[in-house]
């Protein structure tokens, strides 16, 4: 097996940004204008949901298929790919945000300590 792609966040935001674009037309074609932000967020929300049932299924708690890992990895992929075209569309700088948090969330758990 190949090694992966290795890819920066920029590269990784590009290429998710690309096929935003290309699912935008399409939506523009079938219903006549792109989906909304809120749309974007039950879209997401029904691959959250995805994701959670197989992880089920990884731990054993629900019946599975040969390849749910595989699939698991493409939920994961298709979450990562939402929360980078929310992220867009809200006009969110993800990396900025991201340091932020972590930062925040890495003094939450030094003073737990």
């Amino acid at each position: 097996m190949p090694a992966p792609e290795q890819l920066t966040f920029e590269e990784v935001r590009a290429r998710a940004y690309a096929v935003h674009d290309g699912y935008r037309r399409v939506q523009q074609d079938q219903a006549g204008r792109p989906w909304t932000v809120a749309e974007t967020v039950l879209g997401f929300v029904g691959d959250v949901g995805d994701l959670a049932k197989l992880v089920m299924a990884e731990q054993g708690l629900r019946s599975a298929d040969t390849d749910v890992r595989e699939r698991v990895e493409h939920e994961l992929s298709d979450c990562l790919w939402s929360v980078i075209v929310l992220a867009r569309l809200l006009d969110v700088d993800l990396e900025r945000a991201f340091v932020r948090t972590m930062r925040e969330l890495a003094a939450k758990v030094a003073a737990e300590r």
